[in-house]
């Protein structure tokens, strides 16, 4: 897989990357000890940037969650089974974020050509 970071993350630096494969959205942290790979549908992927974004959605609850530590740690989970987690810190998700409202990763929730 090719994966994409948010230019706000320095080079070299971990971050949060997300990939595309025909039928689905995959996100990982690099520097995430466990390796863990999520993976959604573009759909779910679409729904989670429109959020980043703070616009308005329509639809069902998506896949996709984040969940804060009262440390630097933050949790991006699915709710697919088996449930995977990737954790990142706040800085990392910080520029992901960044990266969303600059538009980098819409087209990760286009459909595929």
């Amino acid at each position: 897989m090719t994966w994409q970071k948010s230019s706000y993350c320095g080079e070299g630096e971990s971050c949060v990357h997300v990939s595309a494969s025909p039928d689905a959205i995959h996100m990982t942290e690099s520097s995430d000890p466990t390796g863990t790979v999520l993976t959604t549908t573009r759909a779910d992927f679409g729904q989670f940037v429109r959020i980043l974004k703070d616009e308005p959605i329509t639809e069902s609850p998506f896949d996709v969650s984040v969940a804060a530590e009262d440390t630097d740690l933050l949790h991006i989970r699915t709710r697919a089974v088996p449930k995977k987690v990737v954790t990142t810190t706040r800085a990392q998700w910080s520029a992901f974020v960044l990266g969303v409202r600059a538009d980098e990763f819409d087209h990760f929730a286009a459909p595929p050509h």
